[in-house]
C-alpha cells in the first residue's frame, strides 16, 4: 500500500463491523463463495463467485464414473497475479444420478442448474446435495477462498508502483461493466458495484461498498490533481490512482 493510503470496507465506519465471510466490501446480497438449494422441479442450482474467471474459461464435467458430482475450474487472467480455481459439487445421495448440467459464465460468477433422475427407490423427495444447502453468513474476519488453488485468496490486492500511483483490485462477482461508480473525494476514492442482472433462482442482487484514502494527519496526499480511473471486468474492479507528473516536486 502507497504511504498515507489503507483501503477500508464500509463497515470499519460502522459500529458493528460485520460483513460478508467471503467479501468484506460486499454490503448485502446473497453471500458465501457457493450456494446450492433444490428446486421445486427437483433440480439443483449451484451458484459459485469465481472472479476474474473469463466468461468462455470456465471448465466443468460430470464424473462419469459415480455420476454424482460436478468438477469445475477456471483460470483468472492477471488481476494480482493469476488465480486458478478448481472446486466439485452434485449430489450428496445414492438414490440419484446426474443426467445434465446447463451453465453459465459471467461476471465472475458460475451458475448451474443441474438435473438429476432417481435410481433407487426412496419414500421423500431427495433434498441431499454437495456441500449442503448454504447462504452464507456475516462475520468480523473475512474467509480465503476454498476453491482458489493458487494464486490469491482475498477479495483485494494492492499494489504500489514506482511512478507513486496505487493499483487496488477488488473482487465484486455478479457485477457487470457500467454497474460500477468510483466517487473521489479530496483525500478517498470511493467504490461501489451493484449486481443488478441476477437469475430467477437467485435470492436478489448485491451491492459493494469500500474506499481507499486517508486524512492529511494520516499523511494522505490531496487527491484532486490525482487522476483515478477504473474498470471492471469479469467480477473482478480495478482501480489505478496516478499522481500529476510534477508531484514529486511539489
Amino acid at each position: 500500500m502507497a504511504p498515507g493510503f489503507n483501503i477500508f470496507d464500509m463497515t470499519q465506519v460502522c459500529q458493528d463491523r460485520f460483513h460478508a465471510t467471503n467479501n468484506q466490501f460486499q454490503q448485502s446480497g446473497p453471500k458465501g463463495f457457493i450456494e446450492v438449494k433444490v428446486l421445486e422441479t427437483n433440480d439443483i442450482y449451484v451458484r459459485v463467485d469465481l472472479p476474474g474467471v473469463p466468461d468462455d474459461a470456465v471448465r466443468y464435467r460430470v464424473d462419469g464414473v459415480r455420476q454424482k458430482v460436478v468438477f469445475f475450474s477456471g483460470e483468472t487472467l492477471d488481476d494480482g497475479g493469476v488465480r486458478e480455481y478448481s472446486g466439485t459439487t452434485g449430489l450428496g445421495c445414492d438414490c440419484c444420478d446426474i443426467t445434465g448440467v446447463d451453465a453459465k459464465m459471467k461476471d465472475g460468477v458460475l451458475k448451474m442448474v443441474v438435473s438429476r433422475v432417481k435410481v433407487k427407490d426412496h419414500e421423500n423427495k431427495c433434498s441431499l446435495t454437495l456441500p449442503p444447502p448454504f447462504t452464507g453468513r456475516s462475520g468480523s474476519k473475512v474467509e480465503a477462498h476454498p476453491f482458489v488453488v493458487r494464486g490469491r485468496k482475498g477479495a483485494n490486492y494492492t499494489e504500489s508502483r514506482a511512478d507513486g500511483s496505487l493499483y487496488l483490485v477488488v473482487d465484486m462477482p455478479g457485477v457487470s461493466e457500467g454497474d460500477e461508480e468510483l466517487i473521489r473525494r479530496e483525500y478517498e476514492v470511493k467504490f461501489t458495484g451493484e449486481a443488478k442482472h441476477v437469475s430467477e433462482h437467485d435470492e436478489g442482487g448485491r451491492l459493494y461498498v469500500g474506499k481507499v484514502g486517508g486524512t492529511p494527519d494520516f499523511g494522505t496526499p490531496s487527491l484532486v490533481r490525482h487522476t483515478v480511473t477504473g474498470e471492471i471486468k469479469f467480477g473482478v474492479f480495478k482501480i489505478l490512482i496516478t499522481p500529476p507528473s510534477n508531484s514529486n516536486n511539489e
